[in-house]
């Protein structure tokens, strides 16, 4: 009995010393019960390293992380933003193919499953300069190939950042919401094929291959968004359901040099999709693929 009265004891002592509250911050803000995981991953050029994100809770910022694929350790910090006064914190990253400059994306904001989006900075690794790509919040920006130019969309536009030059040149004008779409797909395409960027730089940097969504007779859906107001707002977008119309698609061309687009002839089908647009290693020779 006294046995018994002794255990009893000891496991109530361990259970009221294991119990403990569990606050809405640690479900939300603090990342408690959060799973370990590696963040934005990118194996480098070099072949030995790879980046990864990580977020620190304490000071509430993130820093870019290289680590050696032998021993697993990390070998230095590219950046952090505790030491970028104009950001604090980002979300994702992009290297240009010669891994000395970066796309800083920060405060992004959803459209669709995989759209979003929101400010970005091109941040030189080497000289450590920051620099905002335009005061607006865009999406896709996508650094060319030699590194000195961004292709990015503002509401439905396609536009050129020349980072040497500092200045932008409008590719397309005639974007506009629920009827044109340049750069960037409409909703039926980023569901059902999975992409949003729909423009290619070439390898020479000379040219920018782009997909425009002409949705002007796409049927219209709305939908009720609950947010902090006490009643709902409602968001309407182009939404065909089976048997309805669909975008019309075409593919155009844009040469960075005389600052001119021309149309593709994808031959007399009147209606198709293009799934995929791909540059090959030829700067003159691009891949389509259409159904």
């Amino acid at each position: 009995m006294k046995k018994l009265l002794v255990l009893f004891l000891v496991v109530t002592g361990i259970v009221s010393a294991q119990k403990k509250d569990i606050t809405l911050e640690d479900i939300w803000s603090n990342g408690t019960f959060r799973a370990e995981r590696m963040n934005s991953f990118h194996s480098m050029q070099h072949g030995d390293f790879y980046t990864i994100l990580n977020f620190n809770r304490e000071t509430r910022s993130t820093s870019l992380d290289k680590y050696d694929y032998k021993t697993l350790e990390k070998v230095e910090t590219i950046v952090d933003s505790k030491d970028l006064e104009a950001i604090s914190r980002f979300e994702s990253y992009e290297f240009n193919d010669t891994e000395d400059k970066l796309l800083l994306g920060t405060d992004s904001e959803g459209i669709y499953r995989h759209s979003s989006v929101g400010t970005y900075y091109v941040y030189d690794v080497k000289s450590k300069e920051l620099k905002l790509v335009v005061d607006k919040k865009i999406q896709e920006p996508t650094f060319s190939p030699d590194g000195t130019k961004v292709a990015y969309v503002f509401e439905n536009n396609l536009y050129l950042k020349d980072l040497v030059k500092n200045a932008t040149v409008q590719i397309t004008f005639d974007g506009e919401k629920n009827k044109i779409i340049n750069g960037v797909t409409d909703w039926v395409y980023e569901e059902e094929f999975s992409f949003v960027r729909a423009f290619e730089w070439n390898s020479s940097s000379t040219k920018i291959a782009f997909i425009r969504f002409d949705e002007t007779n796409v049927p219209e859906f709305s939908m009720d968004m609950y947010g902090t107001d006490l009643y709902p707002n409602q968001q309407v977008f182009k939404y065909p359901k089976a048997g309805e119309k669909n975008s019309l698609v075409s593919l155009h061309i844009f040469d960075v040099k005389s600052g001119k687009s021309n149309q593709v002839n994808l031959g007399e089908k009147a209606q198709y999709y293009i799934p995929r647009i791909k540059w090959t290693n030829k700067p003159n020779a691009l891949s389509v693929i259409t159904l």
